[in-house]
């Protein structure tokens, strides 16, 4: 299938909804320069320019995926589950912005009784969005790809990213101090061991004095993106490496990079968990990423070598 082919057969509504993200996204540009308002410790607008970015990406590659599909059923399936979390996710972005021009916190507001109902509709939207990724995730799982590196990379890929959503469930859970509060305005948080809204890194404002769920939130769900990035990198890089230009290597070094970037998400989520900040990491979290780094350069070393002829059975399926 030609690239314009492809291009024609990518999921709509996917598409339809990245490009409302990215009026979304220029709207919160607008806001960041010209409105000078501030919540939790940062401008009222970034949260909405970070969710439309994020999404945009989100949903470009969930609709490329979508076309790998082969077979009717599976295409039609593709294209119910894409289309329900396409809705989802446009539903979830309007609450969000309009806490923003209410001058409300979307996430965790429990304040009043108006906000509690958008915080949690916006929790049912999530799940629903987790659910019909799932069902994607499943397909892809299930669909013959010819090109075995490409099949599993957004295999592997999908799966992380469901992993990366899931961190959000942590976020939500009440701590110890909102629970011994009757009329507590807030129920969960990003951070973990701290407040919400202390000191935090440029751009991202992640927490710098205790953890932060949204580093692997982050992290585990643009697994979607990045791995089959390292794959087109791959393929682009074969014309100029004789062993690139090898199907085999090429897989064996997506499986070894899906691995380290697997092992990564779940160190960043523990981490997070134990309340210590990204760039403060104590001797265990050194130690744990020592070992994830000797792990991908040994195994990609390994990978390396020229592949020996090898027999339909020793070949990985796809």
């Amino acid at each position: 299938m030609s690239s314009a082919q492809r291009l024609r057969t990518l999921h709509r509504p996917l598409v339809w909804f990245a490009a409302s993200m990215g009026v979304l996204a220029l709207i919160s540009v607008g806001g960041l320069l010209f409105d000078d308002r501030v919540l939790v410790n940062a401008p009222i607008w970034a949260k909405p320019f970070k969710f439309s970015v994020s999404f945009i990406a989100y949903a470009l590659t969930l609709a490329w995926m979508l076309s790998l599909l082969p077979g009717a059923r599976a295409r039609r399936v593709g294209w119910w589950a894409g289309t329900v979390l396409a809705a989802a996710s446009l539903l979830e972005m309007v609450l969000i912005t309009t806490q923003v021009v209410r001058g409300r916190q979307s996430h965790f507001n429990n304040a009043t009784p108006f906000d509690a109902a958008l915080f949690q509709t916006m929790g049912m939207t999530v799940v629903v969005l987790w659910l019909a990724a799932l069902v994607i995730a499943v397909l892809l799982l299930r669909a013959r790809i010819l090109d075995r590196a490409t099949a599993w990379a957004v295999r592997i890929s999908s799966f992380i990213a469901l992993a990366g959503a899931a961190v959000g469930y942590a976020m939500v859970k009440p701590t110890a101090e909102q629970l011994a509060r009757k009329d507590q305005p807030t129920l969960g948080a990003h951070s973990v061991g701290v407040p919400d809204g202390g000191p935090g890194m440029p751009l991202t404002g992640w927490s710098t004095t205790g953890g932060d769920l949204r580093i692997a939130h982050f992290f585990g769900m643009h697994a979607l993106q990045l791995i089959p990035l390292l794959l087109l990198l791959l393929s682009a890089l074969a014309p100029r490496f004789v062993r690139l230009a090898d199907a085999r290597i090429r897989l064996r070094l997506v499986l070894v990079a899906s691995a380290a970037y697997a092992a990564t998400f779940a160190l960043l989520t523990w981490q997070a968990l134990r309340g210590q900040p990204l760039l403060s990491p104590d001797a265990p979290t050194l130690t744990a990423a020592a070992a994830i780094a000797a792990f991908t350069l040994a195994t990609t070393a390994l990978s390396l070598r020229t592949p020996t002829p090898s027999t339909p059975r020793q070949e990985l399926a796809a």
